[in-house]
């Protein structure tokens, strides 16, 4: 279950982004999007490695202020924070970068728990 849903299925604001503490992944991209479906299966297995970082998707469109303010062009875009500073933004990774996204954000991993 991704935050956005846990929240009322409400968008958080790029304020209430900004003060979470701990690791947070950010995917802003859309349901039709091809690239966005073909990673679908990489980021559920990797949330399942690491389950300390709060995932929140991002319904992203043109215009819509929480992308804009990330500087989203491309879809899937994956801004991995913590304690709301940036330390990694991919747009279109390959898995192995979005493996090397979630460790530089320091959720550990199950198999390091």
């Amino acid at each position: 279950m991704s935050l956005r849903s846990a929240i009322n299925g409400a968008e958080p604001t790029r304020s209430e982004i900004d003060q979470m503490q701990g690791p947070v992944l950010l995917e802003f991209g859309t349901d039709w999007c091809g690239y966005c479906r073909a990673l679908a299966p990489h980021v559920a297995e990797l949330r399942k490695q690491f389950p300390l970082v709060k995932y929140i998707n991002i319904e992203d469109g043109k215009g819509l202020p929480l992308g804009r303010s990330f500087q989203v062009r491309l879809w899937p875009n994956f801004v991995f924070m913590r304690d709301g500073h940036i330390v990694r933004q991919l747009a279109r990774p390959s898995s192995k970068e979005l493996r090397e996204g979630f460790e530089a954000v320091g959720g550990a991993s199950e198999a390091s728990t």
